[in-house]
């Protein structure tokens, strides 16, 4: 008897183990970046509501998968999971540059919202590519950094801003900026090189890049939220065991509610941390206020134009 329980045992033992699974994980940043930690807690929730059954290893700051590269890589199953900028898929789809539209959201109330609004289409739109979208988590509200005073539109001209999406480049044509496409984690040499001498980007990755090593000014615009999404590819999520789906789907709830409430704290810690290191935190001039209002009402009527009936959905859904 004692013979037959060790061997019971044994056996299921071997069978937990064959039946557990690793995914590798392409995270977008760096390992300081609440995002980042937001997806490592996720990892965790995974693990623990499977019982073991799927591990997930998150590599960040686009190691494993640059950030043009995620979604494609995701499809063909270089990757299992990765997590990519919304918007950065808007040359593929207009509808993906919703949360990119100045103005459009800008706030953390508004941004989640958008998502809510957003996130049937986008859900269909990923469906068709044999993904599976998981969650989304916000950067805080954009601002713009600069290594002189900004009073208006005019102070753009000729600058040389870094553009991380179709929007940022719009933004920095119509601001009479010329939009150079810069990586997060190539900003600081795109400074100190001169290839860029100012940006629109988060107060989160400021502090990453540090920024006060290269401008001196930011301005806290609030020009807009964009998100990162977290996606699967619809294969693999196929081939894992109805409770493992559940789990993976409890342990995305989880995130997502947790990364909008992360986000919160770090715009505020990250904003005062750019201060204490010399830079000047300041409201938007009045002038450029008014020009970017007209700036935003121009990209807010060229996106519905562009993302057509899904854009018109979106915003319908948000009021």
């Amino acid at each position: 008897m004692k013979k037959l329980l060790i061997g019971t045992a044994i056996a299921a033992l071997t069978a937990g183990i064959a039946h557990a699974e690793t995914w590798k994980m392409s995270a977008d940043a760096p390992d300081g970046n609440y995002l980042t930690k937001n997806i490592r807690a996720f990892a965790e929730d995974v693990a623990r509501l499977s019982d073991g059954a799927l591990e997930i290893d998150v590599v960040s700051n686009s190691v494993l998968l640059k950030r043009p590269e995620l979604k494609r890589g995701v499809q063909r199953g270089i990757v299992p999971i990765g997590e990519v900028l919304i918007s950065a898929l808007g040359n593929e789809d207009p509808a993906f540059s919703a949360d990119a539209v100045p103005l459009l959201a800008t706030n953390f109330d508004e941004a989640r919202t958008l998502w809510e609004a957003s996130r049937p289409i986008y859900e269909e739109k990923l469906a068709e590519d044999g993904l599976v979208l998981l969650y989304a988590a916000p950067w805080p509200p954009q601002g713009i950094y600069m290594n002189k005073e900004v009073t208006d539109a005019e102070s753009f001209d000729g600058v040389k801003f870094r553009a991380y999406n179709p929007s940022t480049a719009r933004l920095a044509e119509l601001l009479g900026a010329v939009p150079a496409t810069i990586a997060t984690s190539e900003i600081s040499q795109a400074f100190s090189t001169g290839v860029i001498n100012g940006m629109i980007t988060s107060p989160s990755t400021g502090v990453d890049s540090q920024a006060w090593d290269f401008v001196s000014h930011y301005y806290d615009v609030q020009a807009f939220l964009p998100k990162n999404m977290v996606i699967v590819n619809k294969g693999a999520y196929d081939d894992l065991p109805p409770e493992v789906q559940k789990a993976l789907q409890e342990a995305a709830k989880l995130a997502e509610d947790r990364g909008f409430e992360m986000a919160e704290t770090a715009t505020g810690e990250a904003t005062k941390t750019m201060a204490d290191n010399g830079m000047q935190v300041l409201p938007t001039p009045e002038g450029l206020a008014t020009d970017f209002g007209e700036i935003a009402a121009t990209m807010r009527a060229e996106w519905l134009e562009e993302a057509g009936e899904d854009g018109q959905k979106i915003v319908d859904a948000m009021n």
